[in-house]
């Protein structure tokens, strides 16, 4: 049996609800339709609906997912959630995922390193199914941040979307899969994005609650300046270990914080060459589920070729980084027709 490891096949989801930037300026103090796309280049987002929680989403994108692969609930051995929005503080989203798909055979739990989760994930299980031949781990991204904006501050609330995505990971044809992955954090700027209260520190009260504990926080100028700051040098020790030149790399699938910061930090890390994958105009910053979303928009439009170089970037909150360097395996996904595929 091979013993690389790579992506058998991926899924996402996004809620139906759609929200212009016309609809959201109504909302957020401070904010125009021309603004938001001048700052973010976002146009719209989704919204889960007031019954849908995260696993919800998570659901749907990780069906997709092994469908795609082809693979039964039964072959599943580890079922991996990425989020920071979970559905409760206990039990693990991931259990309750399993619960709604059935997969009783699998090693449920989760990660949270925010928006960065995804890719952390995705190593995790890469490791977990390399030590163990045979075996196939569901690897989900999923959030929804509109339980937690404040729409009075406009450097958030335009921001953040709702919406999931998935990959199935096991055994590829040798040459392809994982060829190489990095990850690092920067507890040190731990501050630049949070949810202060809810946890141990700071418990939900009537306090809490009345001061906006609970809320999403960003410093939007600090994280811009830490990513390409960070990112780039990052990004150079990962291909270096690799010994890949960036101009080999064909396709960049990063995390979607906004359309501006995409910009310059493909230029900042040299990958121009690369054809750099978007949702953010679309679905506007998802989180955890950017990544794969965005991963299994490109897959199912047939964009990514057997035998690519595909780079996956995230940055979120911690701070944390991760990236993950594959060869794609395989043939493109069958195109699914529903928007609600993300």
């Amino acid at each position: 049996m091979s013993s690389s490891v790579g992506i058998l096949g991926t899924g996402s989801w996004v809620p139906t609800r759609a929200l212009s930037n016309e609809e959201i300026a109504r909302r957020v103090t401070g904010a125009s339709p021309e603004w938001i796309v001048r700052k973010t280049a976002i146009r719209s987002r989704r919204f889960a609906a007031a019954e849908e929680a995260t696993s919800d989403l998570a659901v749907h994108a990780a069906t997709r997912a092994l469908r795609d692969a082809g693979l039964g609930v039964d072959r599943v051995d580890y079922l991996i959630v990425s989020t920071s929005t979970p559905d409760q503080p206990q039990p693990p989203t991931a259990c309750l995922v399993q619960e709604r798909l059935g997969a009783y055979g699998a090693a449920c739990f989760d990660v949270n390193a925010v928006c960065a989760g995804f890719v952390h994930a995705l190593v995790l299980a890469r490791s977990l199914v390399a030590d163990r031949p045979g075996t196939h781990a569901l690897v989900v991204g999923a959030d929804v941040y509109s339980r937690i904006l404040d729409f009075e501050d406009r450097r958030t609330a335009v921001l953040l979307g709702d919406g999931a995505g998935a990959a199935v990971v096991g055994a590829v044809p040798a040459g392809r899969g994982v060829i190489e992955y990095e990850m690092a954090s920067r507890g040190d700027a731990g501050d630049l994005i949070r949810v202060s209260a809810g946890g141990s520190r700071l418990p939900a009260s009537a306090a809490t609650l009345a001061e906006g504990g609970h809320f999403f926080r960003m410093q939007g100028r600090g994280v811009t300046e830490l990513v390409l700051q960070e990112v780039p040098p990052f990004v150079d020790k990962l291909l270096a270990r690799a010994g890949v030149d960036p101009a080999d790399i064909a396709h960049v699938v990063p995390h979607q914080p906004n359309g501006m910061l995409l910009d310059e930090l493909v230029r900042a890390c040299g990958l121009t060459a690369a054809q750099t994958h978007r949702t953010v105009e679309e679905y506007a910053n998802t989180g955890s589920a950017s990544v794969p979303l965005t991963l299994d928009h490109a897959n199912r439009a047939g964009r990514l070729s057997d035998g690519d170089l595909v780079l996956l970037l995230a940055f979120g909150g911690g701070m944390s980084f991760g990236a993950c360097l594959l060869r794609w395996s395989g043939a493109a996904s069958t195109p699914i027709a529903s928007t609600q595929d993300g």
